[in-house]
């Protein structure tokens, strides 16, 4: 046993009683429908991350990587190995009021990035739909947000990182600097390594606020016409659709286009650049917004959602009447933050939750594909609850998601006499997705098979991914549930 490790297991409990050993816990993808109970390791430093991959080569353990947990499926979610959240690494150590850049550690959140760099006058360049990803699982899942077309993935974004490897040695990584880890460890899912210190820009901003309007399109094709001719005028584009719509009707929804105010166009910037100015509401219809979850619950099966979306497309003529407006810019970015654990409302009981299933199809086959997507979904009586799409651009790591072209995304109930039935048929789907060269997301996939990962990107990628694993994890020490379904030969 190292002296590192000597001295981290003699340390006493931390305040909150926190063990710094070994702790048992279930843990859970976001979407609640895949999960395994691992031991946990909660790092707090370099010294203790280091200390904690002794203690695994040691023993011959494994280690799965997590954030925030907040990848849908089984990015997070351990394999018969032991869970190593960097949650805790949580520092920000310094940001340039000049340029935008900030220095983080890992386990910073976007929400410690935007609270920290906003009143300064400046946003992320890219954040999800949550707020609460850390740095180093939005780098390790290449995140993407509702300006992709414009800006690219979060990998875009950062300049520079350190990487720690299973054998405790720190690189630094660069686009000049160990170029070719650079764009396999973004968006290479933790398998190479452990994020230890992410450089990353963000956006000048002169305001607090964003101009927003509101479009209804009847069919999808509409939203994907607006989408294309809209980019140039927008800074940031996304469509809700309504899944349970049929016929000419396939695909309807309502388009947020959203822009940036320019210098001067907001009169008291001072004031919308506070972070009082960006706080979510607490409560909705005087009902306090921790209790929504329960109201929802009600309308959570087809008939209520058939009822749900039908409302809400019909509601957004009233949007579209009432013109453009301004939104602060966590209320238009962080929606699935607007009613916490709104997700409960699937179930919160053993094979219960929702998966996502995201297609990105490049944008001569989107509309075909994306139709062929739906009217399946609705032949076989499994619906999606809620539809989004997005435009986007492509990008140039090695194990990217992104097309030039549009996502899909599909909310799907999982429930027990259905997941089976379900499994398959997003297996289906996916054939249909890479027979129109489309791609995947590993942040929000659950179902994605070995043999259709093997479909789905250029020719000799996966097996430059394979030979920097050998190179860099020859022990195979970072594995995920995710890892072994659709990487087998890597875990």
């Amino acid at each position: 046993m190292s002296e590192a490790l000597r001295q981290l297991l003699a340390l006493p409990p931390r305040a909150d009683g926190t063990p710094r050993q070994r702790a048992c816990q279930h843990m859970e993808g976001w979407g609640m429908a895949v999960g395994a109970t691992a031991r946990i390791w909660r790092p707090e430093t370099p010294q203790e991350l280091r200390a904690t991959l002794a203690d695994a080569r040691a023993r011959s353990v494994q280690l799965t990587q997590r954030g925030g947990g907040n990848s849908y499926g089984d990015a997070a979610v351990p394999a018969g190995s032991e869970v190593l959240d960097l949650s805790r690494m949580s520092r920000i150590l310094a940001f340039d009021g000049t340029s935008g850049l900030a220095d983080c550690e890992s386990g910073v959140t976007i929400e410690q990035l935007w609270r920290h760099a906003l009143p300064l006058g400046y946003w992320p360049k890219v954040v999800s739909g949550t707020m609460f990803p850390t740095l180093g699982g939005a780098a390790a899942m290449n995140i993407h947000g509702k300006n992709n077309f414009a800006v690219g993935t979060i990998g875009e974004a950062i300049r520079s990182f350190e990487l720690m490897l299973a054998d405790g040695r720190v690189l630094e990584v660069s686009r000049e600097q160990n170029a070719e880890l650079f764009h396999a460890a973004i968006g290479g899912f933790g398998m190479l390594g452990v994020f230890t210190r992410i450089r990353i820009a963000t956006q000048r901003v002169h305001s607090g606020d964003l101009w927003v309007r509101g479009v209804r399109h009847g069919r999808i094709e509409e939203a994907l016409d607006f989408l294309e001719r809209e980019q140039v005028n927008s800074d940031y584009l996304v469509a809700w659709i309504d899944g349970f719509a049929t016929g000419s009707a396939l695909g309807r929804g309502l388009i947020h286009q959203a822009r940036y105010l320019v210098p001067g166009e907001d009169e008291h910037p001072i004031a919308t650049l506070t972070l009082a100015h960006q706080d979510l509401p607490r409560s909705i219809l005087g009902v306090p917004k921790s209790e929504v979850w329960r109201a929802l619950r009600l309308f959570n099966h087809a008939p209520g959602m058939r009822l749900i979306n039908a409302v809400k497309f019909h509601a957004s003529a009233l949007e579209v009447w009432q013109g453009p407006r301004r939104q602060a810019h966590a209320a238009f970015a962080f929606l699935l933050d607007y009613v916490p654990n709104w997700k409960w409302a699937y179930g919160r009981h053993e094979e219960r939750g929702l998966i996502q299933f995201q297609a990105f199809v490049p944008r001569a086959q989107a509309a075909e594909c994306f139709r062929a997507l739906l009217e399946c979904s609705q032949a076989a009586s499994l619906v999606p609850f809620l539809g989004v799409l997005k435009r986007h651009r492509p990008d140039p790591f090695l194990l990217t998601h992104a097309v030039d072209g549009y996502s899909l995304a599909l909310d799907f109930k999982v429930e027990p006499r259905t997941r089976a039935a379900l499994w398959e048929h997003c297996g289906r789907l996916a054939d249909c997705v890479l027979d129109a060269g489309g791609r995947f997301y590993f942040a929000k996939d659950a179902t994605l098979r070995a043999d259709q990962v093997q479909r789905m990107f250029p020719p000799g990628n996966l097996e430059r991914f394979a030979e920097l694993k050998r190179q860099l994890d020859p022990q195979r020490r970072f594995v995920s549930a995710l890892s072994r379904r659709v990487l087998p030969e890597l875990a």
